[in-house]
């Protein structure tokens, strides 16, 4: 979902995309008191919550990563970065991740996502709440639980034209969106969205979409 290219360690969340969106990752316990890219305080914000509830079917499909904040396992993606999901049988999604590298190749991935155990579920159609853990590992390695990363989709407006993608700490986010690019709109609604939520946007980076396919 989230999106990501490289393989993460258990607690560490996947790329919305990888975007994904995600090895997303695991997380330790967030502190409410952190320091942005600047080196200025970041407001303190209540601890980040995933949205109660998702409707999965309407969540498949292609997504674009507009912005997102940079990391290490997406690297080699300069551009074009988008996830295709694809709802599995017994509750799964399968997680294709595609990005072109500098050399104009196309770099992609292959991975599972699921509800996490314990403390999501779908049902009816219904993620809730909406966190999800994704795996790029290969598939006789992911029944150790190893390499599984968070994927908490903490905001989708009712009109579905994009979503924010985090974890419990907040140090990865991805925006994806249904198209290449978001009108000046809801630009403006996802920096106050992400505002509200506690984010860092001097750490928010845009991210081309020069050829999407």
């Amino acid at each position: 979902m989230y999106p990501t290219f490289a393989n993460q360690a258990q607690q560490r969340p996947a790329a919305p995309l990888c975007i994904a969106l995600a090895a997303l990752l695991l997380c330790s316990a967030w502190s409410p008191a952190s320091v942005g890219a600047s080196g200025r305080p970041v407001a303190e914000a209540p601890p980040l919550q995933a949205l109660p509830v998702l409707a999965v079917a309407p969540y498949m499909g292609r997504w674009y990563q507009v912005a997102y904040y940079p990391n290490f396992f997406q690297r080699q993606c300069v551009s074009d970065t988008t996830a295709i999901y694809r709802e599995l049988g017994g509750g799964t999604v399968e997680v294709l991740n595609r990005c072109r590298t500098a050399s104009g190749a196309f770099d992609q991935v292959i991975g599972q996502a699921r509800p996490v155990a314990g403390a999501s579920a779908i049902a009816g159609g219904q993620l809730q709440p909406a966190r999800l853990e994704v795996s790029f590992l290969p598939r006789w390695l992911r029944w150790t639980g190893v390499g599984w990363g968070a994927y908490w989709v903490v905001d989708r407006p009712e009109h579905g034209r994009y979503a924010i993608v985090s974890e419990g700490r907040r140090e990865y986010l991805w925006v994806l969106s249904r198209s290449p690019e978001l009108g000046a709109e809801d630009r403006q609604a996802v920096r106050a969205r992400l505002q509200t939520l506690g984010f860092d946007l001097e750490r928010l980076k845009d991210h081309p979409q020069e050829s999407p396919r």
